[in-house]
């Protein structure tokens, strides 16, 4: 099964942590990879405006505009980081962390660091293996169909009064996967993680079929 493959066996053990700790590694070079290109094709394409147009006659170069731009985010962050952890390195850590390792002992709440809680909020609440490995899977790869599935004639939201509401429901139910995600597996947890993970996974179907209603209104 699909849960075997990952884990590299029927339980969790040392190929599972090394695949893990490869994906770990792998990602960053795929995410500067990915980046990269997207700063390519902004440079050679150029942005688009709310309207969808894109008349060359208001293009500016990407450098100076874009690129001081990028590298005053680039200085905030790096710096906020550095704060932290000169300053306050345990701000974000879970007091479990500090706990002894104990082999015979498993923890009475595992989670893992708060940007993954939101993946694991989905896959904890299926209760089979397999279908909760699945729905995380396609948690993260059902955002690659948002392009492929925009049925609206207008690129932008701001013309779209029901398509923001849609919006901000999906940011809403994401914050809630995650603060459950951080609660006891007991109700009314459970119920709360299975309904707001069923509307996550709505929104992909409801958003094309808004778009037909807009261009028709």
């Amino acid at each position: 099964t699909l849960t075997t493959w990952l884990w590299g066996g029927f339980s969790i053990n040392d190929p599972t942590l090394t695949r893990f700790f490869a994906l770990h590694f792998l990602l960053p070079f795929l995410i500067i990879s990915l980046s990269s290109i997207h700063i390519i094709l902004l440079h050679n394409e150029g942005s688009n405006n709310p309207l969808g147009t894109n008349p060359d006659i208001d293009k500016i170069p990407f450098h100076p505009y874009h690129s001081y731009k990028d590298m005053l985010v680039i200085t905030v962050m790096i710096t906020t980081l550095l704060i932290i952890m000169s300053f306050s390195p345990n701000l974000f850590n879970d007091p479990e962390n500090f706990s002894k390792a104990n082999p015979l002992v498993t923890p009475q709440h595992i989670k893992p660091e708060w940007y993954f809680l939101f993946a694991y909020g989905i896959l904890r609440s299926i209760p089979n293996k397999l279908g909760g490995t699945l729905a995380l899977v396609m948690s993260i790869i059902i955002l690659t169909t948002a392009p492929f599935t925009h049925t609206s004639r207008i690129r932008s939201m701001t013309f779209r009064p029901l398509t923001q509401i849609l919006f901000w429901t999906l940011i809403a139910t994401f914050i809630t996967i995650t603060w459950t995600a951080t609660k006891p597996v007991e109700p009314p947890f459970i119920f709360i993680s299975q309904m707001a993970s069923t509307i996550y996974f709505s929104f992909f179907i409801i958003n094309p079929i808004l778009g037909w209603i807009e261009n028709k209104l």
